[in-house]
């Protein structure tokens, strides 16, 4: 091969020479030596060209190219080489203006194609090099859906792995050997593929149902945070106790808590707040520390209502139920009593850089202790007195019922 040659990318279909332009079939047959998967090299009648078959590492593919320079090199590649393909990743090792690219359609063009959908606005991704978690949040809130799959991340694993996050309103659109003789396309609902095995060789489309809000069907009237009191469980003669949803909402967005964050939930009682910050912190782990046996229980009980797996009740008495646990990227102090000050002092020296502390206390004495102690200790802290009426309808009449007002004291530790 002369300096001034390039290598040529053709993409190639299961169709064969068939589906190839009168172009595309010259470059391969002046080829002298063709490169491809096995699979693209068993569809070409062999010529008196020289063939090396690579396998999907695509850094064997380079040192093959390399390899080869003096020699008129052609390289096979499915679809179209450059949307997710072997195309795009030469072109960012060796350069551009080392190739010369014809694609054919892709597969993916050619799965919206037989299920009749626009690709336009759709999420797109390679499971070969994209994380299956990083991909199912990208489909919680997309409208469609196109990926290649793998055999470690196939259909049914991608299926199982959306209901595992309770995304469980789309449809599902299997397409296998899209070109071949063998060509199939499943339509079937989430639960159903991820019972079912499908060809090495598919592209899986996911269409949202149509008038499905972003919610899991089982989730339908609960919220991440802010849920009405009554839907969690509490005991008897402790109803009412339960930090309320108002205060619940404004000590969650002061603990401005992350996908990731690890959560102390101290005096948890049932578990309201620490359920609720479970769900914001969906791949953080949240511990939910709680003296008392009765409550321990039901905060078990209520992370299965939930359906949070990243709760861990923890049942003893603060400081020492806290010993063993890893330093929290967030506080929260509740259910204390008159022993809030010492709690919040100890939970200060084990609170990460950077860190929230939020503390909901009753009593003015608490919150003048409280402020003092963070100022003292940070330098600033924040105080909030939360007075809420909740309209009640009684005969025809509209009645506001006041709870029973509750101070919140929040701080962020720098450095």
């Amino acid at each position: 091969m002369t300096s001034r040659e390039k290598v040529q990318i053709v993409g190639i279909g299961d169709d064969g020479l068939e589906g190839l332009t009168s172009a595309a079939r010259q470059t391969i047959q002046a080829a002298e030596i063709l490169i491809g998967a096995p699979q693209c090299l068993q569809l070409l009648p062999v010529g008196s060209e020289t063939r090396v078959a690579v396998s999907s590492d695509l850094s064997e593919v380079v040192q093959t190219i390399e390899s080869n320079r003096d020699r008129r090199v052609v390289l096979l590649a499915t679809g179209d080489p450059l949307f997710y393909g072997t195309a795009r990743y030469l072109c960012e090792h060796l350069g551009k203006d080392r190739f010369e690219v014809a694609p054919h359609v892709s597969s993916m063009q050619l799965a919206f194609a037989r299920v009749k959908e626009s690709w336009d606005e759709a999420y797109l991704a390679n499971l070969a090099t994209t994380e299956l978690e990083r991909v199912v949040e990208k489909i919680r809130s997309t409208e469609k859906a196109g990926l290649f799959t793998t055999d470690n991340a196939s259909p049914a694993v991608v299926a199982q792995a959306l209901l595992d996050c309770r995304i469980d309103y789309f449809t599902a659109y299997v397409c296998e050997n899209l070109g071949s003789p063998d060509e199939r396309v499943t339509h079937a609902e989430l639960s159903e593929v991820a019972e079912q095995e499908f060809a090495a060789l598919n592209v899986l489309i996911l269409v949202r149902n149509p008038d499905t809000p972003d919610r899991p069907t089982a989730m339908v009237g609960r919220r991440l945070f802010g849920n009405p009191d009554e839907l969690f469980l509490q005991s008897r003669p402790k109803r009412g106790l339960l930090t309320p949803s108002e205060i619940r909402s404004i000590a969650l967005a002061e603990l401005d808590l992350g996908q990731s964050s690890i959560v102390w939930d101290v005096g948890a009682g049932s578990g309201s707040v620490a359920i609720e910050a479970a769900q914001i912190a969906s791949s953080g782990v949240v511990y939910a520390i709680e003296m008392d046996p009765e409550d321990h229980v039901l905060i078990s009980a209520n992370a299965e209502r939930f359906q949070v797996d990243n709760l861990k009740p923890i049942l003893g008495q603060a400081p020492d139920a806290w010993a063993d646990l890893p330093d929290p990227d967030a506080i929260f102090v509740g259910g204390t009593g008159r022993q809030v000050e010492p709690i919040v002092e100890r939970a200060l020296e084990r609170l990460r850089p950077g860190g929230r502390l939020v503390a909901n206390v009753a009593s003015l004495e608490n919150v003048v202790a409280v402020r003092a102690l963070l100022e003292d200790r940070v330098g600033d802290a924040n105080v909030w007195m939360v007075q809420v009426s909740r309209g009640n309808y009684q005969l025809e009449r509209l009645a506001l019922e006041a709870l029973n007002p509750s101070f919140l004291v929040g701080v962020r530790v720098t450095g």
